[in-house]
């Protein structure tokens, strides 16, 4: 079972270099900006990833309970990551994903 620890922190993007802000309703997990990620929790929140690769958002999907889910891949490691969308995402990106098959 994944446990979860609650981080809802601000911080800059190193794809893009835009500052995000905390998501205040959830868990910030990626750039609202560019949709990218790090590679820094093995159990979401624990920051126990020693690979701190960029997770570059390669596909969405849909979950009947979550709603659209960015698929990420660590482009140091390759390792697969999900999670949902947030409210403030760049949508253009979000279709994008949804129409293009990496």
């Amino acid at each position: 079972m994944r446990n979860f620890t609650v981080i809802d922190e601000e911080f800059t993007c190193n794809n893009c270099g835009k500052h995000v802000p905390k998501l205040g309703y959830s868990c910030r997990n990626h750039c609202p900006y560019c949709l990218h990620s790090l590679h820094v929790d093995i159990n979401p929140g624990d920051r126990a990833e020693v690979c701190h690769g960029d997770l570059k958002p390669i596909g969405l999907e849909t979950n009947k309970k979550k709603g659209y889910i960015i698929i990420f891949q660590c482009q140091k490691c390759g390792a697969i990551r999900k999670n949902k969308i947030a409210e403030d995402d760049n949508m253009d990106l979000i279709i994008n994903l949804s129409v293009n098959k990496n």
